[in-house]
């Protein structure tokens, strides 16, 4: 298992009340998303936001991380991206769990926010954990192995899809994919389309994943 280092800001260390672990996108690093906790912030004051560095070297872009390979962009092989994503899930898991000790609290007071591939690996994680998070705000990605979601998932965390109709590198009905999936399985599932917005984040989408998340984090 990998340790994955990562930023954090926000709440002072023993005194947050909920945390949001930020998982950036394929190619990018931690601090790719971490300037979002400035955004966020004043209006949750009592949060701590982490923002781990994927745990692999990015095939696809020399200077990035990568949760995954992805066969399309970097000629990796199906059973290679299998391995792995399965790999970078228990790094993950380890993660979470050795952050809410740091920070003194449980699952319930947690939410993901996962960019590109790091809302892959958040809407495949947090299903799949034996305790619910608060919540998972999945921004411009597609949902990993649908098929197997019903049957796999131990808890069913609320989930807000967000999407560009524009996005040209995960297509956008990569979101109603998602959300049909999700919906069938069971999950409360919430969904806002970035009109006009491409693969990135539009300040309507990061206003909806702050409300939702406000909504469902405690606070200081």
């Amino acid at each position: 298992m990998r340790e994955l280092q990562s930023g954090r800001r926000g709440a002072a260390l023993g005194e947050a009340r909920a945390v949001v672990i930020f998982l950036h996108g394929y190619g990018a690093d931690g601090a790719d998303l971490l300037d979002l906790a400035d955004a966020m912030g004043p209006q949750l004051p009592g949060v701590a936001f982490y923002a781990p560095d994927a745990p692999e070297p990015c095939r696809g872009a020399p200077y990035g991380r990568q949760w995954f390979p992805i066969p399309w962009i970097d000629g990796s092989t199906e059973a290679e991206q299998a391995a792995g994503l399965e790999a970078a899930v228990a790094d993950l898991n380890a993660f979470i769990d050795k952050t809410l000790a740091a920070e003194g609290l449980e699952g319930s007071a947690l939410a993901l926010l996962g960019f590109s591939q790091g809302a892959m690996m958040s809407m495949h994680v947090a299903p799949r954990r034996d305790r619910a998070i608060a919540g998972v705000v999945a921004i411009s990605g597609r949902l990993m192995a649908p098929e197997r979601l019903e049957a796999e998932a131990k808890v069913k965390p609320p989930v807000l899809l967000v999407h560009g109709d524009r996005d040209d590198v995960v297509p956008f009905q990569s979101m109603q994919l998602a959300a049909n999936a999700l919906v069938g399985a069971g999950f409360e599932t919430f969904g806002h389309v970035m009109q006009g917005t491409g693969h990135g984040i539009a300040p309507d989408g990061l206003g909806v994943a702050l409300q939702f998340l406000k909504e469902r984090l405690p606070q200081a």
